[in-house]
C-alpha cells in the first residue's frame, strides 16, 4: 500500500461531527482503500491470526490517526473509547491496530477507570501485536500518573492468561529503560514466571531485562546471576545483550551447565 498524503487527506473521516460507528466505518474504508492483497497473506500467516487482514501497513495506520486529529481536534474520552469500541467490534486486524493507535495518540485522557477497558482489550488481542502495544504505550503511561493501578497490575501478573501476565511485565519497560521505573515489581513478576515455558513470557523477561541492563547493567546482573539455573535461554541470551563482556560471559557461563533437553513448544519470535 502507499497511502500519500494527497490520498489520505482526500479518503479522511469527516471533519463533522460524527457517530462512532460512522467515523470507524470511514476509517474502515479508507484501510480498504489501501488494500494489498499479498501482504494481508503473508501478516495473517506470520501472526498466525483468525482475524480479516486487509494488507495496510502500519504507516498507513498512523497516517490515518493523524488525520483524525487534525479534523477532530476536540475529540473527548467518551468519544474515543466508543470509536475504539466500533473499530475492535470488527474482526479485521487494521481496524482494531488503528484503535490502538487511537489510544496511543489520546492517552492522557484516559483515566485510572479505564483500566478495565484496557484489561478487556488485551485478553481479547491473542497477538503481541496489539498486547505489546497496549501494555507499554498506553497502560504504561496510565499507571505512571496513577500509581495506585500497580495493584491491578499485580493481579495481572497472577492472571492464568499468559497475555494478561505479559502484559504486567511490559507496562513497567518504559521507565526501566530510562534507568527509573519499579524493578523491584518486575523482579517479584519476574520470579513467579521464571521457570515457565512459554515463549512469551521467557520473552518478556528477555526484554525488560534487556532494556534495563542498557541504564543499569549491574542491577540485571546481579539479578540474573543466581537464576541462571531456572532461567531459560531465551530469558538469559536477551537480558545479556547490553552487559559489559564480562557480565554477559560470566551469565552465560553460568547458564550452560543448567541447559534442558525438552523443548519449548515453537513459536514464532517477538
Amino acid at each position: 500500500m502507499s497511502g500519500s498524503t494527497s490520498s489520505a487527506s482526500r479518503s479522511s473521516p469527516s471533519s463533522t461531527k460524527a457517530s462512532a460507528s460512522i467515523l470507524a466505518s470511514q476509517i474502515e474504508a479508507n484501510l480498504r482503500r489501501q488494500r494489498d492483497p499479498r501482504r494481508a497473506v503473508a501478516e495473517k500467516a506470520y501472526l498466525k491470526s483468525d482475524l480479516e487482514f486487509i494488507g495496510a501497513t502500519l504507516p498507513a495506520m498512523r497516517q490515518m490517526v493523524r488525520a483524525i486529529t487534525r479534523e477532530h481536534p476536540s475529540l473527548g474520552r467518551g468519544q474515543l473509547l466508543k470509536v475504539v469500541s466500533a473499530l475492535w467490534r470488527r474482526q479485521v486486524f487494521e481496524t482494531r491496530m488503528t484503535a490502538v493507535l487511537l489510544l496511543e495518540e489520546f492517552q492522557a485522557l484516559l483515566r485510572p477507570a479505564d483500566i478495565g477497558v484496557l484489561e478487556r482489550l488485551i485478553r481479547e488481542s491473542k497477538t503481541w501485536a496489539f498486547v505489546d502495544e497496549l501494555a507499554i504505550v498506553i497502560v504504561g503511561p496510565l499507571l505512571q500518573r496513577s500509581s495506585h493501578l500497580a495493584q491491578r497490575l499485580d493481579c495481572w501478573a497472577r492472571d492464568d492468561d499468559f497475555w494478561i501476565r505479559r502484559a504486567a511485565m511490559l507496562a513497567l519497560l518504559r521507565p526501566l529503560r530510562r534507568g527509573q521505573g519499579d524493578f523491584p515489581r518486575f523482579a517479584r513478576y519476574a520470579d513467579a514466571m521464571l521457570a515457565e515455558r512459554e515463549f512469551f513470557i521467557r520473552k518478556a523477561i528477555g526484554w525488560v531485562l534487556r532494556e534495563t541492563g542498557k541504564r543499569q547493567p549491574d542491577v540485571v546482573y546481579r539479578w540474573l546471576l543466581p537464576r541462571c539455573t531456572v532461567a531459560s535461554g531465551v530469558t538469559v541470551r536477551e537480558a545479556v545483550k547490553y552487559l559489559s563482556p564480562p557480565q554477559r560471559a560470566a551469565l552465560l557461563a553460568a547458564y550452560r551447565p543448567q541447559r534442558r533437553s525438552a523443548p519449548v513448544s515453537g513459536r514464532a519470535p517477538r
